[in-house]
């Protein structure tokens, strides 16, 4: 026998390490209390708040009703740190590593300790990650109802709302091919089941909203693909999803959070404009809005807040998965958000559509494989929250004093009278513009001024 094989001694005493945490009086994060306001804390101080004062009003509103920050639990208790080229390397004291319903009820005490301390007032899930899949849908339903039960008490202990929930459609091998799209009716009956009690568990819980990520709706190679087919059977799948949440008075919003590859070759929800795009084209666009997530869109080719500005354009913008990428990575990395400028870009959008509401600000981000200790799951959060609200004091700022908005106004003011104005409200033909071009001539050529913006940009970050 190995001398490093364990034995009977070392069993029960591992077993007795996790049952410690199945005591009502248990605690899962020891040493850390609820996270402080210290504006006056040094660059070591990462377990306060410099920046985020929850209470603190903003243009009319408090920071937390600005912000409306969430947790995800997949990433935040269900992530191992594994990646392609390695092995876990999270290792949670009370996790044993098992998908028990005992596991499972660990780590959703674990998650409200989080939150409740962290301060922040929402939270996220897919159905896998709060509940064992069963060895059929029965079997998994009754798994869902029993942690919903507890997860509906922690709600109304602690205080903590459910920003959406959503369902796992994508990691069952019985979805390689896709859930709404899977060329197989079967599999697209199946998701269609797991959708309806998902929106049962949105229901119990108050979710504010429900998401659909479509991470395998799309393809891997055309040959084999009727894309057509696929799109109009998942409008299809959409109309069954609108249609229950009527029947059981669901009021939460229906999101659709674009992406454009990853683990698909091609999503058909690739970004922002493509999404809106589809709902209109099957007459959806009343129904459905746009989760955001800022690391998607970079993946697409587009900067940081791209889609969060043209999903607000269109008056589609219901919620952000607030994360960040790593530009010269060519995958989707769901790190933290940390930087001021693109936090700034996006609050502005944001306050100046008039808030989130009902959705939120969802950290959809992982700790580092590398950051293995259980404060950094807090000091990720605490930075985070902090770059936000400096971003939104930054918005707020560029807003009220309106240089920025300003200049933006002028650049267009030419739409304002004259022919502008006959072509901004439809009234122009063809002739009237050739006939105004005859009698004005050359138009000037007149400077974009992108690095005056760009200064301007900086004064306030």
């Amino acid at each position: 026998m190995s001398s490093f094989a364990p034995t009977s001694n070392d069993a029960a005493a591992t077993a007795a390490s996790y049952a410690a945490y199945d005591k009502p009086d248990a605690e899962y994060f020891p040493g850390i209390g609820k996270i402080p306001y210290k504006p006056d804390a040094g660059p070591e101080d990462s377990l306060v708040f410099k920046h985020y004062n929850a209470q603190e009003e903003v243009m009319g509103r408090t920071m937390e009703d600005w912000l409306r920050f969430s947790v995800c639990f997949w990433h935040t208790f269900r992530g191992t740190g594994a990646d392609p080229f390695g092995f876990p390397t999270l290792v949670r004291p009370w996790d044993d590593g098992s998908n028990s319903m005992a596991n499972a009820k660990r780590r959703l005490r674990a998650g409200f300790e989080f939150f409740t301390k962290l301060g922040v007032k929402y939270w996220t899930f897919h159905d896998r990650d709060i509940a064992p899949e069963g060895e059929n849908i029965k079997e998994s339903a009754a798994n869902l109802d029993a942690i919903t039960d507890m997860a509906l008490d922690l709600q109304q202990k602690t205080g903590v709302k459910l920003l959406w929930a959503t369902c796992n459609l994508f990691s069952n091998p019985r979805y390689m091919n896709g859930a709404a799209t899977n060329p197989d009716a079967h599999v697209v009956a199946f998701a269609a089941a797991q959708v309806k009690k998902g929106l049962d568990i949105a229901l119990k819980l108050g979710a504010e909203n429900f998401v659909f990520w479509g991470g395998r709706e799309g393809f891997h190679t055309l040959l084999n693909s009727d894309v057509r087919a696929e799109l109009d059977h998942m409008a299809a799948f959409f109309r069954m999803a609108i249609a229950y949440k009527k029947k059981i008075g669901f009021k939460g919003v229906f999101l659709i959070e674009p992406k454009p590859k990853e683990p698909s070759k091609h999503q058909y929800d690739y970004d922002a404009m493509t999404v809106i795009g589809f709902l209109r084209t099957y007459g959806l666009e009343k129904e459905i809005m746009l989760n955001i997530e800022p690391n998607h869109t970079t993946l697409a080719g587009h900067s940081y807040e791209h889609d969060v500005v043209m999903a607000s354009a269109f008056k589609m913008l219901g919620s952000v998965d607030s994360n960040t990428g790593s530009p010269d990575l060519g995958w989707d990395t769901d790190q933290f958000p940390m930087d001021i400028k693109n936090c700034t870009l996006v609050m502005k959008t944001i306050v100046e559509q008039g808030g989130l509401a009902p959705g939120g600000l969802n950290f959809d981000c992982k700790v580092r494989r590398e950051s293995t200790d259980l404060k950094d799951m807090f000091i990720a959060h605490v930075g985070a929250m902090d770059s936000f609200a400096r971003g939104l004091r930054c918005a707020v700022k560029i807003i009220q004093d309106g240089v920025i908005p300003k200049y933006v106004k002028e650049r267009y003011s030419s739409f304002e009278s004259g022919i502008g104005k006959k072509i901004a409200s439809g009234e122009a033909t063809l002739e009237d513009c050739e006939a105004w071009i005859q009698q004005n001539g050359e138009p000037p050529r007149i400077s974009g001024q992108q690095e005056h913006y760009e200064n301007m940009l900086n004064f306030y970050v």
